[in-house]
């Protein structure tokens, strides 16, 4: 018994690896994304821009460009999903922050 594998065979396997991978990684980057862990508002970072998980709790003297409308949920760095808890952040890179949340790097989402 003798296998032959044909040049039609290997070049359609290799299409349909090459269409698999890039769904892969959006199924990776979903799972990962699920799992990041909470950003502590004692973090040195998260401290220094005045990160607070409940937006309605920020000293607005101390934050003068904050205003109420501001929110994780709302800011162009969120990376989570609309109805998500809470998701990734550009700024607090492997952390996720609450869709309540604030910081003073706070931008309009576009289309938002």
């Amino acid at each position: 018994m003798q296998n032959k594998i044909s040049r039609r065979a290997i070049v359609k396997s290799g299409l349909m690896a090459g269409a698999c991978l890039p769904a892969m990684g959006l199924i990776a980057a979903r799972v990962s994304a699920a799992g990041l862990p909470a950003l502590d508002p004692s973090d040195p970072t998260a401290q220094a821009l005045g990160f607070v998980t409940d937006a309605g709790k920020v000293d607005a003297k101390a934050n003068t460009t904050y205003q109420p409308n501001q929110k994780c949920g709302t800011c162009a760095q969120f990376q989570g999903k609309s109805g998500d808890a809470s998701g990734g952040c550009n700024i607090f890179a492997g952390k996720s922050v609450p869709v309540g949340g604030w910081c003073k790097v706070w931008a309009q989402k576009p289309g938002a």
